[in-house]
């Protein structure tokens, strides 16, 4: 099996068994809609105690299935983040988006979501790919702000 192909095994599989589909009571959710596709999400972060650690993701949503794959693996890759980490994670991942297929992801540093690699080259894909990212990020800035 190539490279390519299991990447676009690993996207298929994350489509059809989401990690942290389902949203609970409780938390900040951030609400995020890409026109150009359709796709929509709505995702919230948990935080430890300490609220320094993110605990998990849970999220709903309908979409391609490079933005529900893309959900998933952040779910399954980012939780237990501290948010330092957790930002400079989702800046290199934007980073390697927004390159046009010039950065891939480390498979070291990124883990699955390296699969998401070659939907840089396709910019129209690429905020599909982002959706969860944005919510993430707004959703973690909700929290902290509700914490001041």
């Amino acid at each position: 099996m190539s490279l390519e192909a299991l990447y676009q095994q690993i996207i298929l599989d994350h489509n059809k068994r989401k990690v942290g589909y389902g949203l609970g009571e409780g938390g900040t959710p951030s609400h995020q809609y890409n026109p150009t596709c359709g796709d929509e999400l709505n995702l919230t972060v948990r935080l430890d105690d300490s609220k320094s650690v993110i605990t998990g993701f849970e999220w709903e949503g309908k979409g391609c299935s490079i933005s529900q794959a893309s959900a998933s693996l952040l779910s399954q890759e980012a939780a237990g983040m501290t948010i330092p980490e957790f930002t400079e994670f989702a800046e290199g991942f934007r980073e390697a988006m927004r390159s046009r297929g010039a950065i891939a992801l480390d498979e070291e540093e990124f883990g699955d979501l390296a699969a998401l690699s070659g939907v840089s080259k396709f910019v129209a894909r690429v905020k599909c790919a982002m959706l969860a990212w944005v919510a993430a990020e707004d959703s973690l800035a909700r929290a902290q702000d509700s914490l001041d």
